[in-house]
This record gives structure tokens, C-alpha cells and sequence, in this order.
């Protein structure tokens, strides 16, 4: 499956998970900006994939991260981190949401689990209410020590 296989808008993607769904396929997923992909990003998203057997990542949208990050972000356009992403063998579906919260996505997927870095508690974890609720499960997953794209950034601007 080539990169622009993997990304697909909401109700696409809402097919292709009802079919692995009835094929007893588990389906595993995950949200985040991911605007300046490293390697505590590709290590996390490796993790997560290894709870099942297929890994949707769904990507905030220009704006939506603007609101969380501030307005110097992002740093990669939507566009160029879905594809990136897409690019990653451990991630089978990219998708877009402008949401401030990932609670219509996993309405419309019900994914079997739900991941999110141990930065978070699992109580923290925005959407636990809305998986647990149709009896999926909810991970953090360890990340990283020491790698974060805020710091990352940080770290660039502070250079020049």
C-alpha cells in the first residue's frame, strides 16, 4: 500500500474499519498534532501498533493545532504530516479532524483501543469516557525520554 492508500477522510476511513472490523481485525487508535515528526513520535506510534492489528492515526487539522500549540504552528502544514505519517509501515490509515476534541472520530470508529503517550493519566486521556462507554479499552504507551516537538522547536529558534 503506497502513502496515499493510507489517508483517507472520515467516512471513507468509517468503511474501510467496518470491513477489518467484521473480519475481527483490532483496530488501534491514536491523535496528536505530530507537526515536527521524531523519533519519540515513530517509536510511540511502533508501540501502539503492536496492540493490534490496524493503527488509524488521526492528525489535527492547521487550525485546530493552532489553538492547542499557539499561532507560530504548525510547523508542517496538514497535508505534509499526513503524508508523512502515511509513510510510517506501523501506521495503516491517516486521517484529518478540526475538532478540539477526537470524541466524533472514535463515535464513528469505535476503535478497540485507544492510545495516548504516558504523559497522560489514563483517567487524563481525552475520549476515555466515549471508548470505555462501548466497552473498548484505553493505553498509554511510555514515551521517549527527552524528545518532544515543543522542545524540539524551541531548541531551533533559540539557535538562530
Amino acid at each position: 500500500m503506497n502513502c496515499d492508500d493510507k489517508i483517507h477522510d472520515r467516512k471513507a476511513l468509517a468503511g474501510h474499519l467496518g470491513t477489518l472490523r467484521a473480519a475481527g481485525k483490532k483496530i488501534v487508535f491514536t491523535n496528536g498534532c505530530f507537526d515536527v515528526i521524531h523519533v519519540g513520535h515513530l517509536r510511540y506510534l511502533w508501540a501502539a501498533r503492536g496492540q493490534g492489528d490496524c493503527l488509524v492515526v488521526a492528525v489535527n487539522s492547521d487550525e485546530s493545532l493552532r489553538q492547542l500549540k499557539g499561532p507560530d504552528r504548525p510547523i508542517m502544514n496538514a497535508a505534509q504530516r499526513k503524508r508523512v505519517l502515511a509513510g510510517f509501515a506501523c501506521v495503516d490509515y491517516v486521517t484529518e479532524f478540526g475538532e478540539q476534541t477526537p470524541h466524533a472520530l472514535l463515535e464513528l470508529f469505535r476503535p478497540d483501543i485507544l492510545i495516548k503517550g504516558a504523559t497522560y493519566s489514563i483517567d487524563g486521556v481525552i475520549g476515555r469516557e466515549v471508548v470505555e462507554a462501548y466497552g473498548g479499552t484505553v493505553m498509554t504507551v511510555e514515551l521517549t525520554e527527552g524528545k518532544s516537538t515543543t522542545a524540539i522547536v524551541e531548541k531551533i529558534r533559540s539557535a538562530s
